[in-house]
């Protein structure tokens, strides 16, 4: 029996999946365990090890290969992981040093491709525009990511930075970021980019949910809030329409629940692409929470 196994590997939690493949795949079985990443980076390897034993217990069968899906990316040239807010990991073989551990073949993708990845081939695209052949995955959360899927692949560059959107320049009133620069989109389209915002407006921390609330209730430094989240979601969402021309952009994360984003947003894009109009078709995510999961196991096909 062919089977799939994915691992979303997160700061706070490791997920893992074995399915079984076909046009409505079955999932056999679905584990997560801590990440315990404060315990260093041979800990958080020792940790999926232990998640693949596990897996392999509940299942009676064992892995051919496994697609993982990581924050950061590995590095095509020094084959060393970058780029994760998971800071141990930056410099390490992880590739390398998984598959010495597991015994077995590893693929990687950047957590946002896998979610792009699942989306594309087992939700909202496939349900809503089967036909797209490029599609970009946004994830609005915590952080600010991206991944780009082109003919049901993903594309993860010559450098391994293939949909990094997050980390491009927006405005340099989103302050410095950890990745060196200053101004990038996720300094301001981020959930907690845009709780500070609020709060230097109105000396009052609140969380994303409670601004939205308020918005709707008439305070005007949640409008402000809302105001500048809708503006530069369209500045920033333009630059990938201009470059990329997707079918289809997928928005996942928390900031992409605020349905504002589908309307006003949306029309926001359309004043700032470079065409008379905007054809590019805009979807909530349908796979939840199972993206990571069954994207970083679609890679193991």
């Amino acid at each position: 029996m062919q089977t799939l196994w994915g691992i979303d590997l997160g700061g706070t939690k490791i997920e893992g999946a074995v399915i079984r493949p076909g046009r409505e795949p079955e999932v056999l079985t679905r584990l997560r365990i801590p990440t315990e990443a404060n315990q260093g980076y041979q800990h958080i390897i020792s940790r999926i090890d232990l998640l693949v034993e596990q897996l392999k217990a509940q299942t009676g069968l064992a892995p051919e290969k496994v697609g993982i899906g990581t924050p950061g990316t590995i590095d095509p040239l020094s084959q060393t992981l970058k780029n994760s807010n998971t800071t141990s990991l930056n410099g390490m073989p992880f590739r390398r040093d998984l598959e010495e551990k597991l015994g077995i073949p590893v693929l990687t993708a950047n957590d946002a491709n896998c979610f792009a990845l699942a989306e594309t081939r087992l939700g909202a695209v496939s349900r809503h525009s089967p036909e797209a052949e490029v599609v970009f995955g946004v994830i609005m959360g915590t952080g600010v990511g991206g991944g780009l899927v082109v003919h049901g692949k993903v594309i993860n560059g010559r450098q391994g930075i293939g949909g990094e959107w997050g980390h491009n320049f927006l405005d340099e009133s989103g302050g410095p970021c950890y990745c060196g620069k200053t101004g990038c989109v996720e300094k301001v389209l981020a959930g907690p980019a845009l709780e500070g915002f609020y709060q230097s407006l109105s000396g009052q921390p609140l969380r994303l949910a409670q601004i939205v609330k308020q918005y709707q209730n008439g305070d005007p430094h949640a409008k402000a809030t809302v105001s500048r989240l809708i503006e530069n979601f369209g500045r920033a969402m333009s630059v990938v329409i201009n470059i990329l021309d997707p079918d289809v952009i997928v928005i996942g994360g928390g900031v992409g629940n605020i349905d504002l984003l589908y309307t006003e947003g949306i029309a926001a894009v359309r004043r700032y692409v470079f065409n008379d109009r905007l054809d590019t078709m805009f979807l909530k995510p349908l796979l939840g929470d199972s993206a990571g999961v069954f994207g970083a196991a679609m890679l193991a096909e």
